[in-house]
This record gives structure tokens, sequence and C-alpha cells, in this order.
């Protein structure tokens, strides 16, 4: 696997079907854990408007946009509807030792 691995938090500062803001490098990711206790990570900004979308609902597998109530599936990036149409990128998650990682 390639890719470089970066801590983002501990399993217990994400609530169960909820999402954190991840700031690196001048970048901003999304981390979400599911409601089965899997992690997922995309982008942190809606490819609409640029909102941080850690501010959104979580909900079924769906980050919706706090500005216009864009969504998409957390889990596939896929942008669910207007006014949203273009996907989010994700990546690759692990969780070590109750520590949480993405792979950017």
């Amino acid at each position: 696997m390639s890719g470089n691995w970066i801590e983002v938090c501990a399993v217990e500062d994400i609530d169960e079907e909820d999402v954190m803001r991840f700031d690196h490098q001048g970048r901003t990711f999304a981390v979400y854990r599911s409601p089965d206790d899997e992690f997922f990570a995309t982008d942190g900004l809606c490819t609409h408007e640029q909102v941080h979308l850690a501010d959104g609902l979580v909900m079924d597998e769906i980050i919706e946009c706090p500005k216009h109530n864009g969504r998409f599936n957390y889990k596939t990036g896929q942008a669910k509807g207007a006014p949203v149409c273009v996907n989010l990128a994700t990546y690759r998650v692990k969780v070590e030792d109750g520590a949480v990682f993405i792979s950017i």
C-alpha cells in the first residue's frame, strides 16, 4: 500500500454516525464514523460552495452540506443530487491502537 499515513485522532474523538474536520498541510479532510464503527475519509469541503462538511449533518451514509443541503455518500464520495454534481475524493482509513489514520 502506498500513501502517507497521517494520524487524525483517537477513535473515541468521533461519535457514532458523526464527522470530524481534520486539517493537514493546507488541506481540509472530513473523517466519518459509521454506526458499524467503520471509519471513512473524504475531502472536507463541499464541491459546490467550499463549505466545511464537518459542520453538516450525517445520517444513513450521507453527509449533507450545511449551506445548500448538497448531499454526498461519505463511503464513496458520490454526489447525490443538486446542487452538488462533483464527487468528493475519498481516502483510505485504518485504525491502529485506538488511533484513526488516513492515507493521503
